[in-house]
């Protein structure tokens, strides 16, 4: 007999996925205890659903924690078009 293994199933659950766990709530329920709700999506790090006659009205979440860079945050947001200290001479027309 081969000896037995104990080996995790394959493939290996990931761990690199961050998936925030779901609270979903009623619109009445979250009405009346927002408060706890917001504390413990601020705390836990949860998400919280909140629907309305089971059609999903609002998604609470917490916020991101990482500030953008302020290093290349505009990086391909300007477009130029020929150049950008020539006279234009045509916008003003024959003024003579």
């Amino acid at each position: 007999m081969p000896p037995a293994r104990d080996a995790e199933p394959f493939p290996a659950p990931s761990t690199s996925l961050d998936v925030p766990d779901v609270i979903e709530v009623k619109a009445g329920v979250f009405k009346d205890t927002c408060l706890q709700l917001l504390d413990q999506v601020h705390a836990q790090e949860v998400e919280v659903v909140v629907t309305k006659r089971g059609e999903i009205v609002a998604r609470v979440v917490p916020p991101d924690t990482a500030a953008p860079s302020a290093f290349g945050f505009l990086r391909g947001t300007l477009l130029s078009h020929g150049d950008l200290v020539a006279p234009d001479f045509e916008a003003w027309g024959d003024l003579g």
